[in-house]
């Protein structure tokens, strides 16, 4: 899926991207500044959360819980030195949780990856617009 939107479009392509979604570990890439977490914020807000969502970026990972109890995990790799680090919080055990996992700069983690993924790359254009590419994995 490649979609373009901009901003007031977002609840509608959060809404999408659930929906495309085969699995339930997002990995976003794209540029710093480009969107990841403003995206995430209305995915975590889309899948029934009225938690307050921000980046993880010292804590590398933030909890949600939806109206139905559910868990949502939020990542921020930015910060990270090495997997090991990933390892110590227990990445994996995230991971393979079969709650949401929605993680910003996973090419820092990339050995720990499941298989199963849906990989999200969002890119800025020149118009104002913002280009998401949804491709599942696995």
């Amino acid at each position: 899926m490649v979609k373009n939107y901009a901003l007031e479009e977002l609840p509608a392509i959060a809404k999408e991207v659930i929906k495309s979604s085969k699995n339930k570990v997002l990995l976003f890439y794209g540029e710093m500044g480009v969107g990841k977490t403003t995206l995430i914020k209305e995915i975590v807000k889309q899948l029934g959360s009225l938690d307050t969502v921000s980046s993880p970026t010292f804590s590398l990972v933030n909890e949600y819980h939806t109206i139905s109890g559910e868990k949502i995990y939020h990542f921020d790799f930015y910060r990270i030195n090495n997997e090991n680090e990933a390892l110590d919080i227990g990445v994996e055990e995230y991971f393979y949780s079969g709650c949401w996992c929605l993680a910003e700069w996973p090419n820092k983690v990339e050995n720990l990856l499941p298989l199963k993924s849906v990989t999200i790359t969002i890119t800025s254009n020149s118009d104002q617009l913002r280009t998401l590419e949804l491709r599942n994995n696995g």
